[in-house]
């Protein structure tokens, strides 16, 4: 059993296993020697520090924080141990929420809630305090997923619906391997629809228009004309502007779209991911230093604007590198640019994991956090002196899995060293506040007060925390189905309580607030229909997987104005954090076996198909087929919810262990189908003992009441780094 006073893996024998993992001593530090050459050859170069002072100062201030990391992890131990006997004491009792919250403020897991403030937070690009759009999140350690994250900043409007199911096939609209002149018109009618709507002429509609030009291009609205590419008579493509973004119709006789139109509107492009978090957490497998020496060094190329790969398409080879500035006229004749890149922020680890890429002056791993901020911070710092990313010389720091306003501190206390040791100005570090777990959403307000001064950001994550609310109350009894956790009293409350708190703090026009992803990137007609309400609720950015669906979700932005809704909604009463703490449980629970079954069997394909691909591929975020052959987005949190309830109600019988192992072995065998096509797939089925992906999945289920608040990364880390010493 792994210990949550910080997670170590330096027992599963990784020297010498992985190309040169020879440490080198630095300070009070035992470094890889791969990453000191990474760090000191790579990174440091051109920033204007020396090595010397900054492994010095690494080091003080990794040696002098890793123990107060410690506390507060054991600190989550032992109010987790309390709430254990509460539910244990009180089981069978009608429950009382009253008495829970009276008990919950006892142990000090609900603080004193002190007075209104508002957050002061400053120098926040636009792209945070002004602009409301889509938000990609994309895995750092794929180069190619980064660039196209980081460049998912515009997008056809064309392209991403003639490719998805927003435009269906009815009226022979089908896709094909060459161009459907149906589905094109049907494409071209849904996007005039739109311009009418959002962008309506004072004569006719966009249908009629012909022969555009910057004096006839007349709108009810003359301000959302903004410029133009080309000629002012003859325009290239025109600018248009609405809700603080921007829409570019591009104009084109020549192409095989634009020939065929009245108007010559060979296409649309859209302002689309306004911001994008490049993921070092849940979307990755980074479990030493080889793994993180690729995720950083992504982070840097991006930083230092030179990160390129060389892609094939069409049997034509090319470079795909990072997008320049658009450039564009204003109505008056003036030069401008807009920014060719969505805004990025990285997401550190969050307290939990450590990492034996670096060993402490006691012999014990670095805290992952600790490492993930020092250095990410350091490859940031190319870009203060570009100003490619964010103009206001400020660096995004996104941290997750954060319990309370104690951790939020000191996250807190760590930007603050990690300023004074890189000589930056104090608040560069601008951090987001992940609000998935339980903790810190009933003590939301006070986890802002602590960071009061660089909040940009706080975000639902509907799977996370369910996990953690299965985690946290365990012991009450057997968890309401899966599929019915979005439709229960706590998710609604919580949800509205993150947009509550954070207007009540003053965020709006200074920060985020977010909303989670959508997880079905093949199913973007129903996003369509059902995304549309983050924006509703006040949210301005929201999650999406792929820029295809940040370009579409953008559309949302526009037909809805988030300040105004903001605004409206400030003043509305509070969520109530009695709804919030009603426990998800399932009341005189009478499934049927078949029932059973089906649910055990959908957890398990989920946890299965993602692990194996984790665990033998290195690979931390997948499209994993569900029991209905839906393609899911899959990563740590999405695991962590499935692997949560299979072990509550393995622990409170509503199955059995045979029972659980039958069906992890039947779904094992539909997996190893489904990834038939991988040549680099290894089966699991053929030999269950040798698996150990296999192995890793049946103990996030057998283990799991008793992995630290049901995270899935120490069990993870440690089959991942048997595998990788084979």
């Amino acid at each position: 059993m792994f210990l949550t006073e910080g997670v170590n893996l330096s027992g599963a024998n990784t020297e010498g296993v992985f190309g040169a993992m020879k440490k080198i001593k630095i300070e009070n530090l035992s470094v890889d020697e791969n990453l000191v050459n990474f760090i000191n050859k790579e990174v440091i170069p051109g920033i204007g520090i020396t090595s010397e002072n900054f492994w010095k100062n690494f080091s003080r201030v990794a040696n002098k924080l890793a123990p107060i990391n410690k506390s507060l992890l054991n600190e989550r131990d032992i109010i987790q141990k309390k709430i254990d006997e509460w539910h244990k004491k009180n089981k069978g009792k009608s429950f009382d929420n009253k008495e829970y919250k009276e008990f919950l403020r006892s142990i000090n897991y609900i603080v004193e809630e002190k007075e209104d403030f508002k957050v002061m937070t400053k120098n926040v690009d636009d792209e945070i305090a002004s602009i409301a759009g889509p938000q990609l999140v994309v895995p750092v350690d794929n180069a190619r997923y980064a660039l196209n994250a980081a460049n998912a900043r515009w997008g056809s409007l064309y392209d991403c619906l003639y490719g998805t199911d927003v435009i269906s096939d009815d009226g022979e609209a089908e896709k094909s391997k060459t161009y459907n002149p149906k589905r094109g018109l049907k494409v071209i009618k849904y996007v005039r629809q739109f311009l009418d709507e959002v962008f309506p002429l004072t004569n006719g509609t966009w249908n009629t228009l012909e022969n555009i030009s910057i004096s006839n291009l007349s709108l009810k609205n003359a301000s959302q004309l903004v410029g133009y590419t080309g000629q002012k008579n003859s325009p290239n493509s025109v600018l248009l502007k609405n809700n603080n973004l921007h829409v570019e119709i591009m104009i084109d006789p020549k192409s095989e779209i634009g020939k065929a139109d009245k108007a010559n509107i060979s296409d649309v492009i859209m302002e689309s991911a306004i911001s994008t978090i490049v993921d070092n957490e849940d979307s990755v497998a980074a479990v030493d230093s080889q793994d993180k020496i690729k995720c950083y060094s992504n982070w840097l190329g991006i930083m230092k604007g030179n990160l390129q790969i060389k892609m094939k398409k069409n049997g034509k080879e090319f470079i795909r590198k990072l997008n320049e500035d658009r450039n564009y006229i204003d109505v008056k004749g003036k030069n401008f640019k807009l920014h060719g890149r969505a805004l990025l922020l990285t997401r550190n680890v969050g307290h939990l994991m450590t990492n034996p890429s670096i060993l402490l002056k006691d012999g014990t791993e670095i805290p992952e956090g600790i490492m993930d901020c020092f250095i990410s911070v350091l490859c940031a710092m190319h870009d203060l002196k570009n100003k490619k990313n964010s103009r206001t010389s400020s660096i995004y720091i996104v941290k997750p899995k954060m319990h309370g306003p104690k951790e939020v501190a000191f996250t807190n206390t760590l930007f603050e060293n990690v300023e004074e040791a890189l000589n930056l100005k104090k608040n560069t570090l601008k951090v987001g506040i992940m609000d998935e777990e339980r903790r810190t959403t009933i003590n939301l307000k006070e986890c802002i007060r602590q960071v009061k001064e660089r909040i940009v950001f706080i975000n639902t994550g509907f799977l996370d925390r369910t996990g953690d609310e299965i985690h946290t109350s365990f012991e009450i009894g057997p968890m309401i189905l899966k599929g019915e956790m979005k439709k229960s009293k706590w998710l609604n409350a919580y949800e509205d309580w993150n947009v509550d708190i954070g207007l009540k703090c003053g965020l709006s026009g200074k920060a985020q607030i977010g909303k989670g992803m959508w997880a079905m990137p093949d199913q973007m007609s129903n996003m369509m229909s059902q995304k549309i309400n983050h924006p509703k609720s006040g949210a301005n950015c929201a999650w999406v997987p792929s820029p295809t669906a940040a370009t579409l979700h953008s559309m949302h932005y526009h037909k809805v104005d988030v300040f105004k809704i903001q605004s409206k909604i400030k003043d509305r009463s509070q969520a109530n954090i009695a709804d919030i703490l009603t426990i998800p449980l399932a009341d005189r629970p009478n499934w049927s076996k078949d029932d059973i079954n089906k649910e055990l069997e959908n957890n398990a394909q989920g946890i299965l198909g993602y692990v194996v691909r984790w665990i033998d591929q290195g690979v931390g975020c997948s499209k994993v087929p569900d029991i209905n052959n839906i393609g899911l987005m899959e990563d740590r949190a999405t695991l962590r919810i499935s692997s949560q309830h299979m072990a509550n109600w393995l622990h409170h019988d509503i199955c059995t262990k045979d029972q659980v192992m039958d069906v992890m072995k039947k779904m094992a065998k539909i997996v190893d189908q489904q990834n038939k096509a991988d040549k680099n797939y290894k089966p699991m089925s053929p030999d269950f003992d040798n698996s150990i992906a296999f192995s890793a999945a049946c103990s996030l289920v057998f283990d799991g009441k008793d992995q630290p608040s049901g995270y899935t990364e120490p069990l993870l880390h440690k089959k991942r780094l048997e595998n990788k010493s084979i």
